[in-house]
């Protein structure tokens, strides 16, 4: 079942695990301003995946940045932060300024359009550490999130809208999945960024 909940900054979590949607924290005309500069100034790169020993290069883009060199690995590929870009500072700074929790880096995603998604997965990586924060925020096309706990298998679904904050916080890694469906519907780009912090 997915369910809709309209209150903001209340979890959207029925139990298990904590997620906040703030909704729109960046004013509609700076959006546009943003995903422009996130466009056409961050290093992008297509994704990889190693997969049953198979590598595995997708459409979707990503990017790795933070305060060191930090070192990630997810899906058995490693990647190394790039220094943080001028733009990336302004919105890590909004970002913990709203939420009151400090990030060493980012993981950013670019999907081209609404055909390009990502599977079912946890953020549950050994270098973040055990119910680690994870702060969210999207530029251009609005698009469904959804959540599945892991044992029950009952989902939770919301819209991200442009300029909009959520968080992923407490057990919530530990007992859900989380996913962006793909959907023919949706033209545009989306930028998201994924605050998050590594333990040294």
């Amino acid at each position: 079942m997915d369910l809709f909940n309209t209150s903001l900054n209340s979890n959207r979590l029925p139990f298990d695990g904590e997620v906040i949607y703030y909704g729109p924290i960046i004013p509609l005309e700076k959006t546009q301003y943003y995903l422009e500069r996130l466009l056409h100034t961050i290093e992008w790169k297509n994704d990889e995946a190693v997969l049953f020993r198979k590598r595995i290069v997708t459409k979707r883009k990503v990017a790795w940045y933070g305060n060191e060199r930090y070192s990630y690995t997810y899906s058995n590929s490693t990647k190394h932060a790039l220094p943080w870009t001028a733009e990336l500072r302004e919105l890590k700074s909004i970002v913990e300024a709203k939420t009151g929790t400090k990030f060493n880096s980012c993981l950013l995603n670019l999907y081209h359009d609404g055909e390009e998604g990502m599977a079912w997965h946890s953020d549950d990586e050994e270098a973040l550490g055990k119910n680690t924060e994870i702060a969210s925020l999207s530029f251009g096309a609005d698009r469904k999130f959804s959540f599945k706990h892991k044992k029950t298998k009952q989902t939770v679904s919301l819209i991200l809208e442009k300029g909009s904050l959520l968080i992923m916080k407490g057990a919530t890694q530990t007992h859900w999945l989380h996913r962006l469906p793909p959907t023919k519907k949706v033209k545009q780009p989306r930028v998201n960024l994924t605050f998050r912090t590594i333990i040294h």
